[in-house]
């Protein structure tokens, strides 16, 4: 009996929820920074590193549009740039320090809406979740 009721469960599940939805949320496809550290920079000497964005378990990242927005203490002397997909650090510091800075990060399908054969627009989400955001620490000597 208890097999019975969790088949329907299921039944029930895929009639509420889009089978594709579902899927991809198994799959784990979402927005993703680099898991990494950021390179040492010193005081009065040019300084460059970027944080590349993705979609993890898309082959198709370019399908997106990438909404970054960086906040905590920024060195005196560096710019943050935003290029598609990156986040790009550069200037000539000019302060010495360690420096928390989280980066967020929304995407946006391109093709989040379509049209299916009686013309009726509708709204595919082929996403988990459309946001993430990460901490790095700069450190400037």
């Amino acid at each position: 009996m208890k097999q019975y009721i969790s088949i329907l469960l299921l039944i029930a599940m895929f009639s509420f929820t889009a089978c594709e939805d579902i899927l991809e949320c198994i799959i784990n496809v979402r927005p993703e920074l680099q898991n990494r550290d950021l390179e040492v920079g010193y005081v009065n000497q040019y300084y460059f590193d970027s944080i590349l964005a993705e979609i993890k378990n898309e082959p198709f990242d370019d399908g997106y549009d990438y909404y970054f927005n960086v906040s905590g203490h920024i060195p005196k002397g560096l710019e943050v740039y935003y290029e598609y997909r990156e986040v790009i650090f550069e200037g000539v510091p000019q302060e010495s320090g360690r420096f928390t800075i989280r980066v967020s990060l929304d995407v946006d399908a391109i093709n989040e809406y379509y049209y299916d054969e009686y013309g009726n627009e509708r709204y595919h989400d082929p996403l988990c979740t459309d946001n993430t955001s990460k901490v790095y620490t700069l450190v400037v000597r």
